[in-house]
């Protein structure tokens, strides 16, 4: 007999692909006006809140990496859905700000994490790491991204470094011993204008590039101005609604 929910799944996986090549072509299109090449923008759809069914539909669709944000629903949901495809090769990043005391879980599924803005938590990370690859949970270092506060204010509630700390903290990273320096991360504040902090943004990276060139990724951009990004250097944008869609009610 036919499972009842089979037809919802197909729907709901057909959703999810035509999403995808959605934003995938507004992608291109942002890196067409920019002019420049659509490889070195990464898609990184954003899976937080959404079961591993729906990561495993974008795997079907050609999606092999996935941003969360929350622990530990995203440890599980990694673990799912890499025991089910049976694939190697599929890529979760930690994008969310992250607390001290997750370091230790987070070092197990993780193979990016976005959101680095202090010391503490980098050592907290490189510690996390090692432990983890002593013990078989993990191979190879942990790649990570600085986060940039655009706004001193902004970045007391969410996240972030001001420039005048930038350095001192990427060269911590890149003197520790299971973390891998990959570039910076920006988080656009709600006000003011996007373009204005994108063009910030793109001016610490240049900065930033010039200290650290082997640094030199860029991830900025969200559903709503990813095409503002591309056009100042973003070489990956997190993207959940556009692909996701309306986050799902979760009961408390």
């Amino acid at each position: 007999m036919p499972d009842p929910g089979d037809g919802e799944s197909a729907d709901r996986r057909a959703e999810l692909a035509s999403r995808l090549q959605a934003v995938r072509a507004r992608v291109d299109a942002a890196c067409a006006a920019a002019g420049r090449d659509p490889s070195a923008v990464q898609l990184l759809p954003v899976t937080k809140f959404f079961p591993a069914s729906d990561v495993l539909a974008l795997v079907e669709s050609g999606a092999v990496e996935f941003g969360e944000s929350r622990e530990p629903e995203a440890g599980r949901k990694a673990d799912e859905v890499r025991a089910v495809s049976g694939r190697s090769d599929l890529r979760f990043h930690m994008i969310g700000q992250l607390q001290r005391n997750k370091a230790k879980t987070v070092a197990r599924w993780a193979d990016r994490v976005h959101s680095v803005d202090s010391p503490k938590l980098a050592h907290a990370l490189d510690r996390a790491v090692g432990t983890a690859r002593e013990s078989g949970d993990r191979d190879g270092a942990l790649e990570v991204l600085i986060q940039i506060g655009l706004d001193d204010d902004e970045a007391k509630g969410r996240g972030g470094v001001v420039e005048d700390e930038l350095l001192t903290l990427a060269n911590g990273i890149e003197q520790s011993a299971n973390l891998r320096l990959c570039g910076l991360m920006v988080i656009t504040p709600l006000h003011g204008s996007a373009e204005a902090w994108m063009a910030k943004a793109a001016g610490i990276a240049q900065r930033f590039i010039a200290e650290h060139p082997g640094a030199a990724e860029l991830s900025a951009g969200m559903s709503g101005d990813l095409e503002i990004a591309v056009k100042y250097g973003s070489t990956c944008v997190r993207v959940g609604t556009a692909i996701m869609g309306d986050r799902p009610v979760i009961s408390p």
